[in-house]
């Protein structure tokens, strides 16, 4: 009977400055945000990063500066919306390495933030596309990759909206429980062929899509307050985790979503209002 790994082993695991040393890694929408901090941290912890950008800028950006920090990374200016994109960059990718190691689905957005009876079916089909439909295509460009080689960790960034109930995105809701649970399935599908799977669930995090929030009334003092931990997230929170997934520190982990939101699930939307000096649910502030 395994005894499990020795103590070699484990010390090689536990480099904890090059956790993804020769790894070949893909992350979609990788020019900013969370996606941008994912990508920058892999390429500090030795991966080989393909990033997955639709604007041009952002793509060129991310690549200089990562570039310019020692890491090893290339921008696919795609759109993982369209099939003929995700073609070209997994025949980009696999054609250049012969295979994949990670994979992150980080693409993902909630705007128009309306009310269900104010939606339209061009609402629920960008919804659709934006946040569920691109996981399914790329993540079926690539598993044939890591299952020939027989490993591989596939990290889908979803919301903890896709856990709870929350006014003015039941849309946006459903497609990132679809992710959920998706991610959950996949991991029993793939597990046999050494294939983990995992899901992140962010929250309020502080990106370019939040400016979309400041025309809300009363969000802007709820910053400090939103989560139990007193903050807003970082970009950063999220590609702490997103590394621990993506490398053999989780090697025993598949099929679960973390949310990594400062205790926001856990709080059912309760906060801590200054202003109001006790506690409130912000679902009343949007």
């Amino acid at each position: 009977m395994s005894t499990g790994p020795d103590a070699a082993d484990l010390a090689e695991i536990a480099d904890w400055n090059r956790l993804l040393e020769g790894k070949v890694a893909v992350v979609t929408g990788g020019g900013d945000g969370i996606g941008g901090a994912i990508a920058a941290l892999f390429c500090a912890h030795g991966a080989t990063v393909e990033v997955a950008e639709i604007d041009p800028d952002r793509a060129e950006r991310i690549s200089r500066e990562v570039s310019a920090a020692g890491g090893t990374i290339r921008s696919h200016v795609v759109d993982v919306t369209v099939d003929d994109d995700v073609a070209r960059l997994s025949n980009a990718v696999l054609g250049e390495h012969g295979r994949i190691d990670v994979l992150v689905n980080n693409v993902g957005d909630y705007r128009p933030l309306v009310a269900f009876d104010e939606s339209t079916p061009q609402t629920w089909q960008r919804m659709y596309d934006i946040n569920l439909r691109h996981v399914f295509a790329v993540t079926r460009a690539f598993v044939p990759a890591m299952i020939e080689v027989g490993r591989g960790s596939i990290v889908n960034v979803h919301s903890v909206e896709g856990m709870r109930g929350f006014p003015r995105d039941p849309v946006y809701g459903a497609m990132k429980a679809a992710v959920a649970h998706f991610t959950t399935c996949l991991a029993v599908d793939l597990g046999r062929h050494g294939i983990r799977v995992n899901g992140i669930g962010t929250d309020l995090t502080q990106t370019p899509q939040v400016d979309y929030l400041t025309g809300y009334e009363d969000v802007g003092h709820l910053w400090q307050s939103w989560a139990p931990v007193g903050r807003v997230g970082w970009p950063e929170d999220q590609a702490r985790v997103a590394l621990f997934l993506a490398s053999e520190m989780s090697g025993f982990v598949t099929g679960h979503n973390i949310p990594v939101d400062g205790g926001t699930k856990a709080g059912g939307g309760w906060l801590f209002s200054p202003r109001a000096g006790r506690f409130v649910n912000r679902s009343k502030h949007l």
